[in-house]
């Protein structure tokens, strides 16, 4: 939801009534997970309060990489839901959660982040300027392949071939912007 607050002040002074507007910056935010998403607000701020993202903030927790996402960036996060992560193997997930396997939950949350800020328009851009695909490099060092799935929709396409599709777009934060997707992305390693 879009929102601008404007207000007149109206300041009183020896001389006659003047009228002066004053803007009040309003965040412009979206709602993920049932609360809104503040543009002034870093990644990590924002995801803690999403209803759909516990399971990624969990796993961004352990994997020690808070301040990480909570830095200058610009980074574009692919940020999997509650649901994505469900649909993987029963166990991957307490086990990718075990400080013992911090290396193996860092190598996939890394996968997707993305330095840089892409919004939509530019990931469309790209996929235009490529002939029906785009290609990027993750933090982790892996790429992630992006195209387009019907006229709207961007779909991405981790190394082992499977795709998911982006639910909410262009989440702005103040370190760069998320899109929330249906799907767990893997490294071909």
């Amino acid at each position: 939801m879009k929102s601008t607050a404007i207000a007149l002040a109206i300041v009183f002074a020896s001389a006659p009534l003047v009228l002066a507007p004053v803007a009040f910056a309003a965040d412009q935010t979206v709602l993920v997970g049932g609360a809104a998403m503040y543009p002034s607000k870093t990644i990590v701020a924002n995801a803690v309060n999403s209803a759909d993202h516990t399971t990624l903030v969990a796993a961004v927790k352990a994997a020690g990489l808070v301040d990480a996402l909570s830095g200058k960036g610009p980074f574009t996060v692919f940020a999997p839901t509650n649901a994505a992560f469900t649909a993987l193997p029963p166990g991957t997930v307490d086990t990718l959660l075990k400080p013992e396997n911090k290396a193996a939950l860092t190598q996939v949350l890394t996968y997707h982040v993305v330095p840089g800020d892409y919004t939509s328009a530019k990931l469309r851009g790209a996929i235009r300027a490529g002939h029906g695909m785009a290609t990027l490099k993750t933090l982790e060092g892996g790429t992630l392949t992006f195209v387009m799935n019907g006229p709207d929709n961007i779909a991405v396409k981790d190394e082992k071939g499977d795709v998911a599709d982006i639910a909410v777009y262009d989440v702005m934060q103040s370190n760069g912007v998320i899109f929330s997707i249906d799907k767990v992305l893997l490294p071909a390693g």
